[in-house]
């Protein structure tokens, strides 16, 4: 079942997307949604459900087998469409940190302003600090990433996607790795990327968190979006029996509060 999403023209859209690996294996099936400017759209499911391959597939990291991925109405999986420049719009941050342990935290966030975008390094430094700042880090400008816990490292890996200005934002469990007490430091990050007015689309396990943060919550299981709509419903109300049996679960083990 599918609610409209919120008001604005969609950032991101996905028509009819499928994406099938080398196996044979259905990743993707048919997988449409719509991310409106200045929204928050959760992905939701069990592991193996598709979540982190739409993701990739969204930055064109994975090469879709049918339909098509639209970014400001414009059609971003034509084979004719420079990739980089594409990516240029995107920001990411995965589970894992992929930080350069030889660069300072400073020299992280500013490398892909100066190489990638041509940025100045005096500009491209002020902004870094500017982000680090907001976040907290501002003290940690100069570390390198082995004197950071693992919520900093996480914390400077969004400020790194965030150095470039990106039109949409992916995240990909970006809580995964993060002991549980570092968790919440990352999520307030979120939190405040969302006042802020950025479009982000984020797979995520934190079921409480995506039913706070989220403007739209769709629910993928076996690589179809099974359900969509806004977190009050899919969470309160589902309409599909999968979506139920899957919040059951998710109750049971503590994940998230009736």
């Amino acid at each position: 079942m599918t609610d409209p999403v919120p008001d604005g023209g969609p950032v991101l859209r996905l028509e009819a997307v499928r994406k099938t690996f080398g196996d044979g294996q259905v990743v993707l099936r048919d997988v449409g949604l719509s991310v409106p400017e200045h929204s928050v759209t959760a992905l939701i499911g069990a592991s193996g459900s598709g979540k982190s391959t739409l993701l990739r597939c969204v930055n064109l990291l994975e090469p879709i087998d049918d339909g098509a991925v639209f970014l400001d109405g414009a059609e971003i999986t034509d084979p004719r469409v420079d990739e980089d420049a594409v990516r240029r719009r995107i920001g990411v941050v995965f589970q894992a940190y992929n930080l350069f342990p030889h660069l300072t935290v400073l020299e992280n966030v500013t490398l892909a302003p100066r190489r990638v975008h041509g940025v100045p390094r005096a500009e491209a430094e002020e902004r870094a600090l500017e982000l680090l700042d907001r976040l907290g880090l501002a003290a940690k400008a100069g570390a390198y990433p082995d004197r950071l816990s693992g919520g900093q490292q996480q914390r400077v890996a969004i400020v790194r996607a965030l150095a470039t200005g990106p039109r949409l934002l992916l995240l990909d469990e970006i809580t995964a790795a993060l002991d549980p007490e570092l968790v919440g430091e990352v999520l307030a990050v979120v939190r405040d990327l969302k006042e802020r007015g950025m479009t982000m689309l984020l797979a995520t396990h934190e079921m409480g968190f995506a039913r706070e943060v989220a403007d739209q919550v769709c629910f993928l299981d076996g690589g179809v979006v099974l359900e969509q709509g806004p977190p009050e419903r899919v969470f309160g109300a589902p309409t599909e029996e999968r979506t139920r049996r899957f919040l059951s679960r998710v109750v049971a083990s503590g994940r998230l509060a009736r």
